[in-house]
């Protein structure tokens, strides 16, 4: 998860690639930061579904069989549908907890985004 914060505005970069930012509101004197539990899990997780997809692009280079390719392309899919999940799962322990302390309904509208493009 690509994650970015500048003049109180969080950006997340969505595992299809699409760009959700929201401002957290710092109402009453509450800072916030973020500290996301598993970006080094995801960003590993990232690393190996990029290899496999550069592997998979061999395959199909040096002519594999196209069942073969599309059994390892289910396992990329499947990977990424997992490291998405833990994306998913770190937003809603860390951000959106804040979001809702601090009574943010954009960033929950933009979770709510976020969750229907995953999910399609």
């Amino acid at each position: 998860m690509g994650t970015e914060e500048k003049e109180g505005v969080h950006t997340h970069v969505l595992p299809d690639g699409a760009v959700i930012s929201h401002a957290h509101s710092h109402e009453h004197g509450h800072g916030h930061t973020h500290s996301h539990a598993h970006t080094k899990a995801v960003l590993n997780r990232l690393s190996r579904a990029i290899g496999h997809m550069e592997s998979i692009k061999r395959m199909m280079e040096s002519g594999r069989d196209c069942s073969e390719v599309l059994i390892q392309l289910s396992a990329v899919k499947a990977a990424i549908n997992n490291t998405g999940k833990i994306i998913l799962q770190d937003h809603i322990e860390h951000c959106i907890v804040d979001a809702v302390e601090h009574g943010d309904q954009e960033a929950l509208k933009e979770l709510e985004k976020a969750i229907d493009r995953f999910i399609k």
